[in-house]
């Protein structure tokens, strides 16, 4: 399975790298076999080698540029980094990218070969407006999308659970992971609220993949409880 964790605008540059140190030394003590990654805040981002994955949480699609406040490919390729978050709910609604923008953002480090975490989900008027009207505003953000791309992983985030503590039900959670199954065979992780009281449970869902973790991932400690969760079901 898939662990990820978001930083977002958490943990400075020093704590972030003791923060991945713990993580490795966990991952070897225990065996972990799952795929662990690991997005800080660009400001944190080191040169790392170990098992922990490390990935940025956005760049702009350009090698470099007259782009003010963003970084772009030089950047990523001085700390080795070969996998990009894509399309979170904060990038979408609090900062405003568009479908066209990320598609963009999408194929340019398709291109590269970049690992891809690409998030979708809906704000709760969609859900509360019934499954289809739901489905079809999930739907549009697969547009432009190369759903077979091999290095392809898709998180379902539902934005009205996202830092809130409420979470779709378990029989929520897995009915629509099995929907989306349907638009691509890439790895689906879940994110939302996930946190050390219900990951165990999530994770044990069919066809969740993974988690992606936000604020309850901050704690190393519990983060390594989640992974080892997964470690545990070992699907």
């Amino acid at each position: 399975m898939i662990i990820a964790a978001n930083l977002k605008t958490n943990l400075t540059r020093k704590q972030t790298t003791d923060y991945v140190a713990e993580l490795e030394s966990y991952l070897k003590t225990n065996n972990i076999t799952q795929e662990v990654l690991v997005f800080p805040a660009t400001s944190s981002l080191n040169p790392h080698a170990g098992d922990v994955i490390i990935g940025a949480q956005n760049a702009y699609a350009t090698q470099n540029g007259a782009f003010t406040g963003e970084i772009g490919l030089d950047h990523l390729n001085e700390f080795e980094i070969k996998t990009i978050l894509i399309g979170h709910s904060e990038r979408r609604h609090v900062l405003g990218e568009t479908q066209e923008e990320l598609v963009k953002k999408f194929n340019f480090y398709k291109d590269l070969g970049f690992k891809i975490i690409y998030c979708i989900g809906e704000p709760l008027e969609k859900r509360e407006a019934g499954k289809e009207e739901m489905m079809k505003y999930i739907s549009a953000q697969y547009e432009g999308i190369d759903t077979s791309y091999e290095n392809l992983i898709i998180a379902y985030e539902p934005v009205w659970a996202i830092g809130t503590g409420f979470t779709p039900t378990l029989e929520d959670i897995e009915a629509i992971h099995t929907d989306l199954k349907e638009k691509s065979t890439a790895p689906l992780l879940y994110g939302g609220s996930v946190k050390v009281t219900n990951a165990k449970e999530v994770l044990a869902l069919q066809n969740v993949d993974g988690i992606l973790v936000g604020s309850a991932a901050l704690y190393a400690e519990h983060f390594c409880t989640m992974i080892q969760y997964a470690q545990d079901l070992q699907k």
